[in-house]
């Protein structure tokens, strides 16, 4: 980090609800209906007034809202050369085995019509921005350090290929995830060249590979294409998360891991669950400086089952999740305290950093929650981190 934050700093994870004018917009920029220059100064104001309202509250690490983006990853297709927005529709003629493809699909609580996904139909081609111009926006707005969201090495490569088109120009997922990485590659010298504080990978598939081992897959668009042995499936992420993270290690620019169990839906029920236990070789192996994850619902299991590991406890600053974005429920001041003191157990104070568990917002026509219950829980938050000041720093 290039300059000093305080003790116990906070940011967001990534998405926020858009309004009404944003998704009416990002309808028209599909259709035509809209040039792209009225699109990105919509955006762009928009983006200005999420930045306020986290300067307002007391945020540390400013972050854009992905405001002008589809979904977390869909995004993509109109940054890279080689890749195709596709509906779910769309994508069902290329599957092989439909049935499964279709009760996967009957697991999301999320209507159908919401996602889309960014397939891998030729060779892929960086076009100079995937994020760039979202983080050169914020810069115009703040003078805070800022953190850029994008979508992780795995998760492009796992979402963009469906073999019976990606096939036809790459001759595997590994070929295709060679790509990825070269792009990346370009990606962050352009991030760094700009000037940028964090840069997080967000890697949610990760949980997908290995708690649904003999079960339903559950999980959303990306991770519908096809899973190999879920050790195998983890050494490929780890090789391609390890290259981008050894790419910026000689830069002062701080790396973030994101890890979580699904962000679609209210519904505890239909989200993944299990400690983070068979993801630590990944965690070591890669070796972010923050590991930001999911630890408000117990779905995430007990802190110790990550913390206790020395590999992690010893070298990695956590980004702990106090607020769960799925529910309307305010956190209280002394139920955040408690976890944070309790990670205080496993980790000195400097290396707690605290978010929500997730983005409020993962598709853009189905956030998970409304401004108003947002507002009450980002207060919460940073009232609380103002008591944990006064009493450790």
């Amino acid at each position: 980090m290039k300059r000093p934050l305080p003790l116990f700093p906070t940011s967001l994870i990534g998405s926020m609800p858009r309004s009404k004018e944003v998704l009416r917009a990002h309808r028209m920029i599909r259709r035509g209906k809209i040039e792209r220059n009225d699109f990105n100064l919509l955006i762009e104001r928009e983006t200005q007034k999420f930045i306020k309202l986290q300067e307002d509250f007391g945020i540390d690490v400013i972050t854009s809202g992905e405001l002008g983006r589809d979904n977390y990853v869909s995004f993509v297709s109109d940054k890279i050369g080689g890749v195709r927005m596709m509906s779910m529709s769309e994508m069902l003629d290329y599957i092989e085995d439909k049935k499964a493809f279709e009760n996967i699909l009957t697991t999301l609580d999320v209507p159908a019509v919401s996602i889309k996904n960014a397939i891998c139909v030729g060779k892929l081609n960086y076009n100079g921005d995937i994020v760039a111009n979202e983080l050169m926006t914020m810069k115009k707005f703040t003078n805070k350090p800022v953190k850029i969201t994008i979508p992780g090495p795995y998760l492009l490569t796992r979402s963009m290929w469906l073999p019976n088109l990606s096939g036809k120009v790459y001759g595997s997922k590994e070929e295709l995830g060679q790509d990825v990485i070269k792009i990346m590659k370009e990606e962050i010298d352009n991030l760094l060249n700009i000037g940028v504080d964090v840069i997080q990978f967000d890697e949610p598939v990760l949980t997908e590979v290995v708690f649904t081992e003999g079960k339903p897959r559950s999980f959303m668009c990306a991770a519908l294409s096809e899973r190999k042995d879920p050790k195998e499936e983890l050494e490929f992420a780890g090789s391609l998360i390890g290259e981008i993270m050894g790419h910026i290690e000689k830069h002062k620019t701080v790396t973030s891991l994101h890890v979580c169990r699904g962000n679609w839906s209210k519904d505890e029920s239909k989200l993944l669950t299990g400690p983070y236990t068979p993801l630590l070789e990944l965690f070591a192996s890669v070796n972010p400086d923050l590991l930001t994850l999911e630890f408000s619902t117990p779905r995430a299991g007990e802190l110790s089952s990550l913390l206790a590991d020395s590999r992690i406890g010893e070298h990695t600053a956590l980004g702990l999740g106090v607020i769960n974005p799925r529910t309307d429920e305010i956190e209280t001041l002394d139920s955040i305290l408690s976890r944070v003191e309790e990670a205080m157990m496993y980790l000195p104070k400097d290396r707690i950093w605290l978010n929500p568990d997730c983005g409020f917002a993962t598709f853009s026509n189905s956030p998970v929650n409304i401004l108003e219950n947002i507002s009450g829980k980002i207060r919460s938050l940073t009232e609380t981190v103002s008591i944990l000041r006064s009493k450790y720093d």
